[in-house]
């Protein structure tokens, strides 16, 4: 099977597995043509499912293993017996070339342990990021780091800031994303030692990003950035907030609308309008969060995704394998380190030829 647009399917991981990635892949199969996939976990119920989408017929090869990694389980004990279940396999495959990407809705913190320990952080990238896209006014922003890294320092930021550039060049296809660190304050007394440090180091850069400074909590919905960096604490409670506000929101104008007749006449004209926003704020539209700084392509989908959504996480997969972050990266990298360590000129005093002492 060719490894160029190949998908590793981890056929065992979420809540509804392996019936929601089966029907995840023949969607993603209909928008992305190309693609194929090695589906990993129990044969026995990957094939039923298969059969009954013709679509995936020529495109898809199943690996058994009974092995699966549950929900609860920690991340020691998924290095530990691991590698041999679903989860473990299908990076294993991106590792060994079999596939150019990894997708899995199962536990994050065995995936983050598992992915890390088999495919190893890329030179230059100390810390993997998780990285994902965001729903905002004027569209879709990434923000980094969600969780994978609870402490943080000045240099892991900075190299947050470079990778999530370079995913917002590919998949916001903007040539100079703007990028901003989140802190308590816009002003640059405000912040610990560690945003400081990084925001400075940062101002200095001269890579294919426009750095902006700070950004507030407040400004994340506007879309004022296109890529906000923060540690996997802060950053994880942010998401989780917005994700719940957006819930909160569509739940209180659905009761609004069915309160009175007028407003029941109102939602009639408003329902094309409410539609799109409910499609905007949905997590399914924006599913994939990506390891950012490996030695290969992991995907984590939600546990709860539907359909839709897995093949949205499938169609981020696609697109980071066809447009190589992992080499955008590794150049903004090299390019950095060339400025950063870059000697500073000598001032016109010290260009001047001193006088020979007779």
């Amino acid at each position: 099977m060719s490894q160029e647009l190949t998908i590793a399917l981890d056929a065992m991981g979420g809540d509804d597995a392996p019936q929601i990635v089966v029907e995840g892949a023949a969607i993603a199969r209909e928008r992305h043509p190309d693609a194929k996939f090695i589906m990993f976990g129990d044969e026995s119920k990957i094939v039923p499912l298969i059969t009954k989408y013709p679509i995936l017929k020529e495109c898809c090869e199943v690996r058994h293993t009974d092995k699966v990694i549950s929900s609860e389980e920690k991340p020691s004990q998924a290095l530990r017996r691991g590698r041999d279940a679903s989860m473990g396999l299908a990076i294993q495959s991106v590792k060994d070339g079999d596939a150019c990407a990894a997708v899995s809705a199962g536990n994050t913190g065995a995936l983050m342990a598992l992915a890390k320990f088999m495919l190893r952080t890329m030179q230059g990238i100390e810390r993997p990021a998780l990285a994902s896209l965001i729903p905002t006014s004027k569209g879709e922003s990434i923000m980094l780091d969600l969780g994978a890294n609870v402490e943080c320092d000045d240099e892991n930021l900075i190299q947050f800031a470079v990778m999530g550039a370079a995913l917002a060049r590919t998949v916001l296809h903007l040539n100079k994303p703007s990028v901003a660190l989140l802190n308590v304050g816009v002003e640059e007394l405000k912040g610990n030692d560690m945003i400081k440090n990084a925001d400075r180091v940062l101002r200095e850069t001269n890579l294919p990003m426009e750095y902006v400074g700070f950004a507030e909590g407040h400004s994340l919905a506007g879309g004022d950035f296109d890529v906000i960096v923060t540690d996997g604490f802060s950053g994880n409670i942010a998401l989780k907030t917005a994700e719940g506000t957006a819930k909160m929101i569509a739940g209180l104008l659905s009761t609004a609308m069915r309160e009175t007749v007028m407003s029941k006449i109102g939602y009639l004209f408003a329902r094309s309008a409410l539609a799109g926003l409910k499609d905007h704020l949905d997590p399914n539209n924006h599913n994939g969060a990506v390891f950012m700084g490996l030695n290969g392509l992991v995907i984590k989908s939600h546990g709860g995704a539907s359909a839709g959504g897995y093949a949205s996480a499938i169609g981020v997969a696609i697109d980071m394998a066809q447009n190589d972050i992992a080499g955008k990266i590794t150049e903004d990298l090299k390019n950095f380190e060339r400025h950063d360590e870059e000697p500073e000129e000598s001032s016109s005093e010290d260009k001047m030829p001193q006088e020979k002492v007779s």
